[in-house]
């Protein structure tokens, strides 16, 4: 929808999941550290976004989904993952309740598809009264991160937004119209999402006025447009998971590390008997951040090996972190390798080179992420 906006901007324009989307304007170091220290702008159309609504909307969401929707009231939002009867994780998605019977679903790009077809097969071999809508293309989605992201709501939409708690959501009219905005994001950084719902797929002129007030005010706190490659590395630094690479049908919420979103408690899910049999057994893997030793980049595919030369898992994300300073990694290494500070061996080019199992998010939360000290 936004593709002659980014192209007057300078972005390098590359294929991902069937959308033309901005890989990086002025160049994706320069905007990794404007995220972090400053505020960037992300257009982030490409993820799927469902209305589901009706009697049966929070039922429906509670069977699919493995965190409690129940404790969602209007005006909030979780992180959760969608998984299958073995436990293996379908989508990792955020769902924000916008009513008592009306919620938006926010599904990775690549799993859209197959997401759609799954909730509405759902709904309706179990009955469920609900009416399911794919907004993807009548949409837009922007995504306002960094630090300087909340003076900057604070100026387009007043400090009743601006100061929400993370995962709160508002309804609010900025640059003449209505907007879903939410405290969310994929950095690791304070920041908001904004869903600008009814748009012409050739005209979107809601979203075009929305940029510009953006840009406008975003000018007096170094405000950069940014791109795919950024948000990449952004995501990676705070430890989070990106579909297909880090998490697939074949991996379940306890080895991948976001245990927090299974609530077994909350009644039955697709999924739930065979995540409980795992919480009861306990793991046998587990996503773990890998940090490099050396000047080396450990890169999606390169193999793990134990110090004494076995292999022992496979990088599932690696790129250089601006922020560290050195190549950081993901990986899923046996549980007896997961604790931070063991130190493996991962081989890049013939070469094995050094690296340790580092906490995540990788930087420094004092000083970076939504966590930091004011």
């Amino acid at each position: 929808l936004l593709y002659n906006i980014h192209v007057s901007k300078g972005a390098k324009i590359v294929e991902f999941a069937g959308w033309l989307m901005p890989l990086w304007y002025s160049g994706t170091t320069g905007e990794v550290l404007a995220v972090r220290n400053n505020a960037g702008l992300f257009d982030v159309s490409h993820m799927g976004r469902f209305i589901i609504e009706g009697p049966d909307a929070e039922n429906l969401l509670q069977y699919v989904t493995t965190n409690n929707v129940s404790k969602l009231t209007p005006g909030r939002a979780h992180y959760t993952t969608l998984t299958n009867e073995k436990g293996g994780i379908k989508d990792d998605e955020v769902i924000l309740r916008i009513g008592e019977e009306r919620f938006i679903e926010v599904t990775n790009a690549a799993t859209r598809e197959k997401i759609w077809g799954w909730v509405n097969k759902i709904a309706e071999e179990r009955g469920f009264n609900v009416k399911i809508s794919d907004e993807t293309f009548n949409s837009t989605m922007l995504a306002l991160q960094g630090p300087k992201s909340v003076e900057i709501m604070g100026r387009l939409a007043g400090a009743n937004v601006s100061n929400m708690k993370r995962f709160r959501v508002s309804i609010v009219e900025i640059a003449g119209f209505e907007r879903v905005v939410s405290k969310t994001g994929y950095t690791g950084e304070a920041g908001f999402e904004i869903i600008t719902l009814g748009e012409e797929s050739g005209n979107p002129e809601k979203t075009l006025k929305l940029i510009e007030e953006i840009e406008r005010v975003g000018e007096d706190y170094g405000l950069k447009f940014c791109g795919l490659s950024a948000r990449d590395i952004l995501r990676l630094e705070a430890g989070m998971i990106l579909y297909d690479n880090d998490a697939d049908e074949t991996t379940t919420p306890f080895e991948a590390n976001i245990s927090f979103v299974v609530k077994l408690d909350k009644g039955d899910f697709i999924g739930r008997e065979a995540l409980a049999r795992q919480a009861e057994e306990g793991v046998k893997r587990l996503r773990v951040g890998l940090k490099m030793l050396g000047k080396s980049i450990a890169r999606h595919g390169y193999k793990v090996y134990s110090q004494d030369g076995r292999e022992i898992g496979v990088i599932t994300s690696g790129n250089y972190s601006p922020i560290v300073g050195c190549g950081i990694a993901m990986a899923y290494l046996p549980v007896e390798y997961s604790k931070i500070g063991v130190k493996v061996k991962v081989e890049i080019r013939g070469r094995m080179e050094e690296a340790v199992v580092h906490k995540m998010p990788f930087y420094d939360e004092s000083k970076y992420g939504w966590r930091r000290s004011a």
